[in-house]
């Protein structure tokens, strides 16, 4: 039976193709792995946190009430009032609930059904890499051509850390006529850089100057260290062309819900509608009201959170650094890159297929989130997450240790 199709476009954009057959994703494999090996994962980005109780409440309630039948397809009314309100008191951003908000099966959905519905074959989309692997994926679905702007990284002075940036000029060289739309990332997985405004007002004037639309993904949103994250669509002339995607997910812990929204002008919603319709049409019904519970919390429990999870980066952090790892101080999200070169590992790759073995503990290669895994100078960085508990880090850390002292 002919089996190619979309799929084998979308599985080979994203690294998935081997000698013509299709593979689980590394956070598949890794996963695994650590469930064969009884390995730490700090791979996969799930928390080990429970949500807000005001969050895990409301949802109980809500299914209790019995709101367990199909939502509404745009998402209940309360949700998307929430969102839009949401927006207007962190960012000063005005949406309309009823034409300009959308809730989605999670981000990954949102994402998914906007690049379907406003790409064409051999239009270009633009995204940083390394860059979240659906991101490749949704290209090849399209037919379209994947540009990339790399982040750069340099060993700071004096620390030894790893500074990452992007080249705002290799940013404005990535546009061309034939670009559709620039997927932004920002807060940003893998790395935790957060871009800095001027590379924000680069990207608004290359998409004015070349026609072209803006998708962001904000999933970690209130999840920053420092500087607060600033959504593109609040830069002037931003609004009209840019479809802003976040989830509850990240924020509150609860990945597994899927609940997740766009906010965008009334066309472009109609026009993501029309995909989005024949994807899920509708989910995660007792959870929306909860989510909606959640974005009214008051600013000091967002504030906790990422103060929280500030604490365990540093914990990572510090300790990957002692223990010989060059590392990045990442600026909001949930993990951080460690570079094994210095302990004499060249190869994340490998590197992470052997770990789970020898020292009980998984990472991501950051050669996953780029095209053809072709990572360069970046060939022997990990990913690791930090949004596990304070022991899970702790036991990690020891384990690693033992692992590198013949090494340093």
């Amino acid at each position: 039976m002919e089996t190619t199709g979309p799929w084998t476009r979308a599985t080979a954009a994203a690294g998935l193709m081997k000698d013509g057959e299709a593979r689980p994703t590394v956070f598949a494999r890794m996963s695994a792995s650590a469930a064969e090996h009884g390995a730490l994962n700090l791979g996969q980005g799930y928390p080990d946190d429970a949500p807000p109780p005001q969050v895990a409440e409301a949802a109980v309630e809500a299914i209790r009430q019995g709101r367990n039948q199909y939502p509404p397809g745009a998402g209940e009314a309360v949700l998307r009032e929430a969102i839009a309100e949401h927006q207007q008191h962190w960012y000063g951003l005005t949406w309309d609930p009823a034409r300009e908000v959308l809730v989605t099966t999670g981000a990954t959905e949102a994402l998914a059904a906007t690049v379907l519905a406003l790409v064409e074959p051999g239009d270009e989309i633009v995204t940083i890499e390394p860059f979240y692997d659906q991101y490749a994926a949704l290209t090849g679905l399209t037919g379209a051509v994947h540009r990339t702007v790399p982040v750069t990284s340099v060993a700071e002075e004096g620390s030894g850390d790893l500074v990452l940036d992007i080249d705002e000029d290799a940013l404005r060289g990535a546009f061309s006529q034939r670009t559709r739309l620039v997927l932004v990332n920002t807060p940003h997985n893998p790395t935790g850089l957060m871009l800095r405004e001027s590379a924000l007002q680069a990207i608004v004037d290359e998409a004015e100057r070349h026609d072209a639309l803006i998708v962001t993904d904000e999933v970690y949103e209130h999840l920053t260290f420092g500087t607060s994250h600033r959504p593109i669509a609040t830069l002037p002339g931003a609004q009209d062309r840019t479809v802003s995607i976040s989830s509850a997910g990240k924020t509150f812990s609860v990945t597994g819900w899927k609940i997740g929204w766009i906010t965008a002008r009334p066309e472009l919603v109609t026009a993501i509608t029309g995909v989005k319709q024949w994807l899920t049409y509708s989910s995660g019904a007792p959870f929306q009201p909860a989510v909606a519970a959640g974005l009214g919390l008051p600013d000091s429990v967002f504030h906790d959170l990422a103060s929280d999870l500030r604490e365990r980066r540093d914990l990572l952090t510090a300790g990957l650094r002692e223990i010989g790892f060059r590392v990045s101080i990442p600026e909001a999200g949930y993990f951080t890159v460690a570079d094994a070169g210095p302990l004499g590992e060249g190869d994340a790759d490998a590197l992470a297929a052997r770990l789970p073995v020898e020292a009980g503990v998984v990472g991501i290669p950051l050669s996953a989130f780029y095209r053809d895994g072709n990572a360069g100078a970046a060939s022997s960085y990990l990913r690791m997450a930090f949004c596990k508990s304070r022991e899970t880090i702790e036991r990690a850390l020891e384990k690693l240790d033992a692992w590198a002292t013949p090494r340093r």
